[in-house]
């Protein structure tokens, strides 16, 4: 027989003790109307939360990809595979009950590779380093996440699905991007940081004994990039790992790593309560104790914190600045438009065709940047006043001029006239210094 509890979240099993409460005030006449009807409520809360996350944590886009390209290849995978021919029990059997499995998994786990995938986008994670057995739908929704030259490296003591997973993951046109390291974790590890191996991200899974180890092992050899991330799944236990009285030697040893990382002076960490605990530790800049700490004297200057605390390249940022693109409805000019409003700016585009200038504010505004198209002919001085004017009057000043608009006849210097050539640069300088002249 086949059974799954709804108990594999601390809300799932407050769900299930209060279908039992239930059940044993409806079979007695002496529990009051009102107490019942407060169970009822209190039940609906916690059936109900769980799945809403789910559905509210994942678009159909992805939900429908999972499905079709890992799924049921997946199933297919099993059912076919010739490893498995030879085995006449398995495909009536085994493949049934994990066809039930990874379904059920991949309902259970929406909500979390949804986290996941957010942060692999914010941290424009690379590289991955999976320690333990995440779920089959985290597992892609991380690959889907990251660009084509991004690496999963996938370490576990067994293969995740029983027979050559790497055969299984490529079933996804994702799965090329995962690379198995099946055996000893321990080995493993050592074996990565022998080839100096460098991760934004690191994903362990709490439900293991040696999880503290996994975890010491990456911090103390730097395994994890600066600000890089470490995501540790089962950090509650399914609620165990809070409650007293507790003697699970498994629950004792997912206690031990939460109070080891939330003591470590180099992270700084929170513990959501999603499926049966997600913590979040961010490598955090070098605290004061841990300098002072140091068997080596530190020179704390602006170098090593950073000038007014931020680092280079925080600084190199456009946030709050105000840019303007001429010729920028097109060609390098968009290009220059979409760059700047990525760094932060706030970009007005500026062309002689203001259809085209609308048409690149529109893919602008699809990415959040703020943005303005306007419409100017740059060789003329009443043009470029009056688009001048505007910014200054939508937003306050102008910190930035890319001067991009021009003309260009497009040919061979052996076949351009002497009059092409000089309304080329009379042009193209003409607006330059206008522009500079008005700025």
């Amino acid at each position: 027989s086949f059974y799954f509890s709804i108990s594999e979240t601390p809300a799932g099993l407050i769900a299930e003790n209060l279908l039992k409460a239930k059940e044993i005030a409806l079979n007695d006449s002496c529990v009051p109307e009102q107490l019942k009807n407060y169970l009822q409520k209190a039940l609906d809360v916690a059936l109900g939360l769980d799945p809403y996350l789910d559905a509210m944590a994942t678009s159909k886009r992805y939900r429908y990809s999972f499905v079709t390209s890992c799924f049921f290849p997946v199933i297919i995978f099993f059912f076919f595979n010739d490893h498995l021919k030879g085995t006449s029990n398995f495909h009536c059997e085994q493949g049934t009950v994990f066809a039930m499995v990874l379904f059920l998994n991949f309902h259970s786990c929406l909500s979390t590779g949804q986290i996941f995938r957010m942060f692999v986008r914010m941290i424009r994670a690379r590289k991955i380093l999976l320690i333990g057995k995440l779920k089959g739908y985290s597992i892609l929704a991380i690959a889907e996440e990251l660009p084509d030259d991004g690496k999963i490296f996938a370490c576990a003591e067994a293969p995740y699905l029983g027979v050559n997973s790497q055969e299984a993951f490529d079933y996804s046109s994702d799965g090329k991007k995962i690379s198995m390291r099946v055996g000893p974790t321990a080995d493993t590890l050592e074996a990565l940081h022998a080839e100096d191996e460098h991760f934004d991200i690191v994903f362990i899974d709490a439900d293991q004994r040696n999880a503290v180890n996994y975890y010491s092992f990456v911090m103390d050899n730097h395994l994890l990039r600066m600000d890089g991330v470490i995501c540790v799944e089962n950090t509650l236990m399914k609620g165990q790992v809070y409650l007293e009285n507790i003697s699970d030697e498994n629950v004792l040893a997912v206690r031990k790593l939460n109070t080891v990382i939330n003591s470590d002076p180099r992270v700084e960490q929170i513990i959501l309560p999603v499926q049966s605990g997600l913590s979040i530790i961010r490598r955090s800049p070098v605290p004061p104790d841990a300098v002072i700490e140091s068997k080596k004297e530190v020179v704390m200057d602006d170098i090593f914190w950073g000038y007014n605390r931020r680092r280079i390249l925080d600084r190199l940022r456009l946030d709050g600045k105000v840019a303007y693109v001429t010729g920028g409805g097109q060609g390098i000019g968009r290009a220059f438009a979409h760059a700047l409003g990525e760094a932060g700016a706030k970009v007005a585009v500026v062309d002689l065709v203001l259809a085209k200038a609308e048409a690149v504010v529109g893919e602008l505004s699809l990415k959040g940047i703020k943005s303005v198209a306007l419409a100017a002919d740059v060789s003329k001085p009443e043009d470029v006043q009056r688009f001048v004017d505007r910014i200054v009057a939508r937003w306050g000043t102008i910190h930035i001029a890319c001067n991009n608009a021009g003309i260009n006849m497009n040919s061979a210097s052996e076949d351009t006239s002497l009059e092409e050539w000089d309304k080329t640069f009379n042009v193209n300088l003409r607006g330059l210094f206008l522009c500079c002249q008005v700025s």
